[in-house]
């Protein structure tokens, strides 16, 4: 009789405990957030976002607002273009760095520059004046070299003359730098607020 009665408790905790059980699970509530472990202790490990503050901005007139506003609009544009570039020329130089002589070099050169016209002439179309104006720049910000110093080096003294002297026709310049903390302070906080999100 025992026996039975034993039988009967376990089958009925079998069937009804890992029931609870399984309903205790899934109603956990929170966050899983990644953690790591500091002297035996786990501690949650949330990367807050970095916030800037900047004085306010106060304008003269509508014109210089809406400079401004110009100004984020073409940041938005361009920004991630620039950093598509910079990704474009650590990939080409750490590739080139692997090639075994100067011939397969200028045959990997050759095949790149046609890609990026491929990928890059119908965006670079659609820019305005201004903006393409703000890339070069950008390219010299998130690259530290200007736009004429990363053609020569990977395409020559000629062919960097050669755009130089296509930019200048224009009124532009591939050997502008950018000057966070004099002429581009402005571009620099847009560019930090930007990134931040918080523009």
């Amino acid at each position: 009789m025992n026996a039975r009665l034993n039988i009967l408790i376990i089958t009925v905790f079998l069937l009804f405990g890992t029931s609870l059980c399984q309903a205790q699970e899934t109603k956990t509530e929170g966050y899983l957030v990644p953690m790591c472990v500091y002297e035996g202790d786990t501690i949650p490990y949330v990367k807050i976002p970095i916030v800037y503050i900047f004085k306010p901005l106060k304008f003269k007139n509508k014109k210089q607002q809406n400079e401004y506003n110009r100004l984020v609009y073409n940041v938005k544009k361009v920004l991630p273009i620039s950093k598509e570039i910079n990704r474009a020329i650590i990939e080409t130089y750490e590739y080139m760095i692997t090639l075994p002589d100067e011939k397969s070099r200028q045959k990997h050169m050759k095949a790149v520059e046609k890609s990026l016209k491929e990928q890059y002439t119908p965006r670079m179309k659609k820019l305005s004046f201004s903006q393409g104006k703000l890339l070069i720049k950008l390219v010299d910000r998130q690259t530290n070299s200007t736009g004429y110093e990363l053609v020569k080096a990977f395409m020559g003294p000629f062919k960097a003359g050669f755009y130089q002297t296509f930019a200048a026709l224009f009124g532009a310049s591939l050997k502008k730098q950018y000057d966070p903390t004099g002429d581009d302070a402005l571009t620099e906080r847009v560019i930090l607020l930007v990134e931040s999100g918080q523009l």
